[in-house]
């Protein structure tokens, strides 16, 4: 304690302090490392929230209500997140949470206009949606996207701007947390490959870009871990190659082109209280899929018996139907697969071409 006296009570003269480094009077006070008065990465934030602000939107869903005593449904705002212009032709993509249920859509731009928004297509297994509004070009400032297949590294500076709480174009700032993380999708199986982050991410924020420091879109933001459901540090986006893909399908197909077996499946809540511990069971093959021609069969004696279970593909383990989406998503109808299969006990190996699922 008097050590920390003395210290304190040093003069500007005495030789220690000018070992100290002298006073701040003396030095000038504390001088700016730029004529902006920003760090490097200071600047680098302001750059991007500058250039990603204007690409950036705000979308508002309403839904048909019936009130008591009323004869007509009226309808009323439901909620809202956050999006992005994905180009020029008015195409915004959100998450599929943020519009799923909606009767009506509004999109807020930058500039504050309001433009009713049409749903185009989505998919709830990535909760990835798109809708398109009919603004002038020159009001859609379209994100700037990296190449295809860029790496991401942990601990690299990654920006998310949002509509946390209705306060719009709000930023915040973190690093990549981790890579190739799992969640569980809106649509009811797991989201792979996922972005962590720590920048935070709040109710209102879900649609809204994550940026890397070049202001490209490297993710969606989708998901906070949150046992409360209020930031806790802990944010998730879906991969950009992800919605890049799941977006192109969509605005050529209005759907995302899903390829599949052509069998129908048994759900694995009843397999696993049938006994079966893992694998996905076959129900039943359409005649004349390539998987009826590659000789799998579903159900036996009305159902009693089990034919096929599938326990992999193309040598990676397939426990539950999870498992199954994730090893053919992305593939193309007429790609050829091998399945791992087993029946009776046995296991064989059977390959056969996917096909376009309707």
């Amino acid at each position: 304690m008097l050590t920390l006296l003395t210290l304190a009570c040093l003069s500007p003269s005495d030789p220690l302090s000018s070992l100290l480094g002298g006073s701040s009077a003396e030095a000038g006070g504390v001088k700016p490392l730029s004529q902006a008065g920003l760090l490097e990465t200071e600047r680098n934030s302001v750059d991007v929230f500058a250039q990603a602000a204007p690409s950036t939107v705000f979308v508002t869903q309403s839904q048909l209500v019936r009130r008591w005593g009323a004869t007509d449904p009226v309808e009323v705002p439901a909620g809202t997140g956050t999006g992005v212009i994905w180009d020029t032709e008015g195409h915004v993509v959100t998450n599929f949470h943020v519009v799923d249920g909606a009767s009506s859509l509004e999109v807020a731009l930058h500039d504050g206009s309001t433009w009713p928004a049409r749903f185009i297509g989505g998919e709830p297994r990535k909760d990835i949606a798109v809708l398109q509004i009919d603004a002038p070009k020159e009001l859609l400032a379209a994100a700037v996207l990296p190449p295809v297949g860029g790496a991401l590294q942990v601990g690299q500076k990654v920006l998310a701007i949002g509509n946390p709480y209705g306060l719009d174009h709000t930023l915040t700032v973190g690093v990549v947390s981790a890579v190739d993380r799992e969640i569980l999708g809106y649509g009811g199986v797991s989201i792979r490959g996922v972005i962590q982050t720590d920048a935070s991410i709040n109710p209102g924020n879900s649609g809204g870009p994550l940026l890397n420091s070049k202001g490209q879109l490297i993710g969606i933001n989708s998901q906070i871990a949150s046992a409360s459901g209020a930031s806790a540090g802990i944010g998730f986006a879906v991969p950009v190659d992800t919605v890049r893909r799941v977006v192109s399908e969509v605005v050529e197909f209005g759907a995302v082109q899903q390829a599949g077996l052509g069998v129908r499946l048994v759900d694995d809540r009843i397999a696993r209280r049938a006994g079966i511990p893992a694998g996905v069971v076959l129900r039943s093959v359409a005649p004349g899929s390539p998987a009826a021609e590659a000789g799998l069969i579903g159900l036996q004696d009305e159902g009693r018996v089990p034919g096929d279970i599938l326990i992999g593909v193309n040598g990676e383990k397939v426990a539950d139907y999870d498992d199954l989406y994730n090893a053919l998503d992305g593939r193309k109808p007429g790609e050829e697969i091998t399945l791992q299969v087993v029946r009776d006990g046995e296991p064989r190996e059977v390959t056969l071409a996917l096909i376009l699922l309707e």
